[in-house]
């Protein structure tokens, strides 16, 4: 088992394409949601590890706002994964004092799953660990979206006028409004895109991108991700140093 207190530093917070799912049930001639299930096995050994390294916040990509256009079956199985995940699995969490969050548009959730999103959230609003963000129907360009129309209604209302609309106020409106940005991005089974995932917070994020299919993720292959991001000089648009205090006080504060 590596270990990660060699490593000197490791991201505060870390957000994960999880991909090759399909990949790997198609290798092995599996079918359903066979991949989707031996994800979740990798989540928790990512979980798991993540939170003893240090990492504050770790950002899932679970099911992006494209997902939908899947096939109905596979759909389907998603989301009862997705509901057996949040009335199961939640209770690991509660016992490891862990925080869970979903963003996204969840009026695409039928109303038990929306229900379950809440309860979850609701038990694990106490804890003090590590804060798992989950990102479900969620897709950047919809998160930027809806922030530009809510500053929109602003306008209309004569609350604000346009002239004053600035990046920080923008980035008010986001998902993640009150966490710094991830600082390490990794997407697994070798495909080197975004796919629309936080495409505003992950600007200056370094990015990880690991062939190994998502099912396969192990504590070995978050050790590679983690040295390869120690290893990194970050620059934050030309700025050599690290981010201050004050910018990292959202994770006290959360």
């Amino acid at each position: 088992m590596p270990d990660f207190s060699h490593l000197g530093k490791v991201p505060q917070h870390l957000a994960i394409i999880m991909d090759g799912n399909n990949r790997w049930a198609r290798e092995r001639r599996l079918g359903g949601v066979a991949g989707h299930k031996a994800g979740v096995r990798s989540l928790r050994t990512t979980v798991e590890h993540a939170a003893r390294a240090g990492v504050q916040v770790l950002s899932l990509y679970a099911f992006s706002s494209e997902n939908w256009r899947r096939p109905e079956e596979e759909v389907k199985g998603l989301m009862e994964l997705f509901s057996w995940a949040l009335t199961r699995e939640i209770y690991k969490l509660v016992k490891n004092n862990l925080r869970l969050r979903i963003i996204g548009d969840r009026s695409g959730f039928a109303p038990a799953i929306q229900d379950a999103i809440e309860r979850a959230e609701h038990l694990t609003r106490g804890n003090t660990g590590m804060l798992i963000v989950v990102a479900a129907n969620y897709g950047g360009q919809w998160d930027i979206t809806q922030a530009a129309r809510r500053l929109a209604g602003e306008v209309e209302a004569g609350q604000l006028r346009a002239s004053q609309i600035t990046e920080s106020m923008l980035a008010e409106y986001l998902a993640l409004s009150d966490l710094p940005p991830p600082d390490l991005c990794i997407r697994t089974a070798g495909e080197q895109r975004l796919s629309n995932f936080m495409l505003w917070q992950l600007a200056y994020a370094e990015l990880h991108f690991s062939p190994v299919l998502w099912p396969d993720f192990d504590a070995d292959a978050l050790y590679t991700a983690f040295a390869d991001y120690a290893r990194r000089q970050r620059r934050f648009g030309g700025r050599e140093s690290e981010p201050t205090a004050v910018e990292l006080k959202h994770y006290a504060a959360e």
